[in-house]
């Protein structure tokens, strides 16, 4: 397999890059057996440096497994239990609504069903005491979406708070932990939590594409603060380890040396669906795990953006296969996308039906005109010429979480409008993509409404996020 998926993968890189505006990329496989990792182009385009195999990079919310992971091992040991309220364990946890906070159990935490309406919330560094001042600022202003375990919205509040959690009743930092519980065990060997140790390795950094002149230039900042760290804000590592990780996961919770890191059954737990939208944007969600079906082929997937670059873990149990990538501008996703889609398809024989067959005519889009929030973002939902047109807009709630948002997003805080076309009622597609699209990754472009009631929906998901009327 070695040469032939490396001039493979090589081959799609390359092309994609120089297509698109991607300074650098790299990805990774291990199948059968065999591991193969295949890196193209720059990794800064400021100082040149060469990507390489072993190039380091932002995991982003490739991060929240590994939160994950660190939980299920701490159920395991009996410190803590899934089915017990946050506040058992870390009694300083509260909401801007009072009685809210004491409702969340710890697996709502790792579900993304915990309803905490904090996930553009970006508070400053904190330092050591990073988490604790995270989970302190919570309950000055920040409330539910929904009420626990009733719906499911990708939320970075949990994972922080479940980060809070394991420094409290371990007593160790959560870097410390991540470093001591699952980079040392699973074998990975090049990852980090800080600037300052990614900086003594060969490192990546993102760019954003300048709209003027069309070429890449790097961000202006590189991790996110370290009140973020559990959901994907600092850890730092290569595909490689990405990979190893990866393995552990596809064999039960051991490592590639043989090193027990979680039991069989939390591993299983991790994959097993713990809530389902229903809609085809929205795939199931385990712990940790958004599980993607492709046809009768599952794929436990985790995607991360960072600033200026997207990371995408994905385990494939029935096939044996692991696969880990990093571009390092936010487009590299469809490449990532594509990737994976070409491995399914031409390397595995994996059949991917239609995720979309039929489009229904005379959908009534009045139920989703409308106004819809979460924390700091505002959806504008307007009906015009037959289809959706949704304005989003970035309203930060103070300078210094502005700063950070519009550095994590390449200087924006809103976007042009875009125009959905009805798929049927209550989805929804970006107009000008061919149905094909989605079938693969991106189908996260498609957005949802939901719990419509006197005509109206309360709820709009994008990108497995959602907001909520206002």
């Amino acid at each position: 397999m070695t040469d032939t998926m490396r001039a493979s993968l090589l081959g799609q890189i390359a092309t994609y890059c120089e297509s698109n505006a991607v300074p650098g990329f790299v990805a990774g496989v291990f199948h059968d057996g065999e591991q193969v990792v295949a890196a193209h182009g720059t990794a800064n385009v400021a100082t040149g440096a060469p990507m390489l195999a072993d190039t380091g990079f932002l995991y982003g919310s490739v991060t929240k497994v590994l939160t994950t992971t660190l939980v299920l091992q701490q159920v395991e040991r009996g410190v803590l239990d899934l089915d017990a309220p946050v506040v058992t364990y870390l009694p300083e946890f509260a909401l801007a609504v009072p009685g809210t906070a004491e409702r969340i159990l710890v697996r709502h935490l790792i579900s993304h069903t915990n309803g905490i309406d904090a996930d553009l919330y970006f508070p400053g560094d904190g330092g050591r005491d990073a988490l604790k001042a995270y989970v302190a600022g919570l309950a000055e202003g920040h409330g539910v979406l929904f009420a626990p375990g009733e719906q499911a919205s990708y939320s970075n509040g949990g994972m922080i708070v479940a980060g809070r959690l394991l420094e409290v009743v371990t007593g160790v930092s959560f870097p410390e932990l991540l470093a001591r519980d699952v980079y040392g065990p699973a074998g990975m060997t090049g990852s980090s939590s800080s600037a300052e140790e990614a900086i003594l390795r060969s490192t990546a950094v993102g760019h954003f594409i300048d709209p003027e002149t069309t070429e890449a230039r790097p961000t202006g900042m590189f991790t996110l603060p370290a009140t973020w760290g559990p959901a994907g804000g600092t850890p730092i590592g290569t595909v490689p380890d990405l990979l190893a990780f990866g393995r552990t996961h596809l064999d039960g919770g051991v490592s590639p040396d043989g090193t027990r890191v979680l039991s069989a059954e939390s591993t299983a737990l991790m994959r097993t669906v713990a809530f389902d939208m229903e809609s085809p944007n929205v795939p199931p969600l385990g712990m940790g795990w958004v599980i993607y079906p492709y046809g009768d082929t599952t794929v436990h997937a985790m995607s991360g953006a960072s600033p200026g670059g997207v990371s995408i873990l994905c385990v494939v149990p029935e096939h044996g296969l692991v696969f880990a990538a990093f571009g390092n501008t936010p487009s590299a996703m469809l490449l990532q996308d594509q990737l994976l889609t070409w491995l399914l398809r031409e390397h595995l024989g994996v059949e991917i039906p239609p995720l979309l067959t039929e489009v229904e005519d005379d959908v009534d889009l009045a139920p989703y005109a409308g106004i819809y929030r979460s924390d700091q973002l505002r959806i504008d939902v307007a009906v015009i010429d037959g289809q959706l047109e949704e304005t989003v807009t970035y309203e930060p709630a103070d300078a210094s979480q502005e700063r950070i948002f519009t550095a994590f997003a390449g200087g924006a805080t809103a976007a042009p409008p875009q125009r959905y076309v009805p798929i049927r009622p209550g989805l929804f597609a970006p107009a000008g993509y061919p149905l094909d699209a989605f079938d693969g990754y991106l189908r996260l472009l498609l957005v949802s409404y939901h719990d419509v009631r006197d005509g109206r929906a309360r709820f709009r998901n994008g990108g497995g996020r959602l907001t909520r009327r206002s």
